[in-house]
């Protein structure tokens, strides 16, 4: 038996919040009959639900995590960019991006077919955190770590919150936040004088990219998914 509201998100009808207003519309039938009750628990094997008309199947919820190479935009398409999309098997290429990596940075990446944990991942309500290995120019001091704690005001006026500078030894650091402004770890760096020249997502949550190589996804288990719908 599975709620017809997580049955609906499942499917990609859309998120928790959209699935409610799409079963107040009357949008929603189950086994013929329209049904507004998204707690309404049912067996998928024995009664047929649709949309709008068409007949939804439930897909399987599908989490994976990629170790992003730099030199792809992170998009579903790009006029000239090559995208995340190309380094993906073929049977992931459907899947959607969780938050996004720059062009330049490396690491962890995640995608689903679950819109309501991606929304919940990318929210900065949610204040999902994630660690960064960065490589830069200068070396960070007690003056750079306290900046970072106290939150930072960008050149161009953006306001971060406070998050986690650890110096790891002349030019090398590791960086926490827990939102995901344009560029935010490499314009934080630069606001302090320390230009970065590398740099890697390592850890998103509780998720760690470990020792996945470089270019290689894997799929998540539901134990680390259930991880990550608790945030």
């Amino acid at each position: 038996m599975v709620r017809l509201d997580k049955f609906l998100c499942d499917s990609g009808v859309g998120t928790r919040s959209q699935v409610k207003g799409i079963l107040k519309a009357g949008r929603v039938t189950v086994g013929g009959a329209v049904e507004k009750d998204g707690s309404r628990k049912f067996d998928p094997e024995d009664l047929e639900v649709c949309c709008d008309g068409e007949r939804l199947g439930g897909a399987k919820r599908i989490v994976v995590l990629l170790h992003k190479p730099a030199g792809y935009v992170t998009a579903t398409e790009d006029p000239v960019e090559k995208t995340v999309m190309e380094v993906l098997p073929p049977q992931y290429r459907d899947l959607k991006p969780v938050g996004r990596l720059d062009k330049a940075t490396e690491g962890l990446l995640l995608f689903t077919n679950d819109g309501d944990l991606l929304h919940r991942l990318i929210s900065p309500k949610k204040e999902v955190p994630k660690v960064y290995y960065a490589r830069h120019e200068g070396t960070a001091g007690e003056a750079d770590v306290a900046a970072f704690a106290q939150g930072l005001t960008l050149r161009d006026g953006t306001v971060c919150r406070s998050a986690v500078l650890e110096p790891m030894g002349p030019g090398e650091s590791r960086v926490t936040v827990c939102e995901g402004k344009y560029h935010q770890v490499r314009r934080m760096m630069a606001s302090r004088n320390m230009t970065v020249t590398y740099l890697r997502r390592d850890k998103e949550g509780d998720l760690c990219l470990g020792d996945l190589p470089l270019g290689a996804c894997r799929e998540l288990t539901e134990a680390e998914i259930a991880e990550l719908a608790q945030f």
